[in-house]
């Protein structure tokens, strides 16, 4: 027969009440947050409001999202060839839709926007722009170190077969 000994919950020998209890009640707050679908860098997935162009979205809770590993040609007035189609494909695909993001190592970039991987019913939204050929690779280390030959290998298919503004565009635009 095994002997259980019951100890008295409560801090370990040499620590204070109060050093106990503050450390309990910040692993509640980081467990419940945890639990919630954040992340340390921003939240785990949210509704979109707006599609800004093929590379860059905001949420209904006001995070500015760039996708990961892509570049999609500009709109407005720095227009570039192509721009309208991308952003077009990428608000079918997202505008309003619940979307699942994942992060790499950086969590923004220079301009504050939150970098992930986006994702749509188990489909990731920046391996299909650049697969149709709405996006051209852009790999800024240490994000996507782990992916960029993926990407590379999309982005010559996509070329090779003149898919979206590879076979639209006399020059690239990004």
């Amino acid at each position: 027969m095994s002997r259980v000994i019951l100890r008295p919950f409560g801090p370990p020998d040499g620590t204070s009440l109060r050093a106990w209890v503050v450390g309990v009640v910040v692993a509640g707050v980081v467990a419940f947050f945890a639990g919630c679908g954040g992340s340390e860098c921003g939240p785990s997935s949210g509704v979109v409001a707006d599609v800004h162009d093929g590379d860059t979205i905001t949420l209904e809770s006001g995070e500015k999202i760039r996708y990961l590993m892509i570049d999609a040609p500009e709109v407005g007035s720095d227009a570039e060839c192509y721009g309208n189609e991308a952003r077009d494909f990428n608000a079918s695909l997202v505008l309003a839709q619940t979307v699942t993001l994942r992060y790499d190592q950086t969590c923004t970039d220079r301009f504050g926007r939150l970098l992930a991987y986006v994702f749509l019913d188990g489909r990731e939204v920046n391996t299909l722009m650049v697969e149709r050929g709405y996006a051209c690779v852009l790999h800024i280390p240490p994000n996507g170190d782990d992916r960029a030959q993926e990407f590379e290998t999309l982005e010559d298919q996509a070329s090779s077969e003149g898919k979206g503004l590879w076979g639209f565009c006399s020059v690239t635009p990004c």
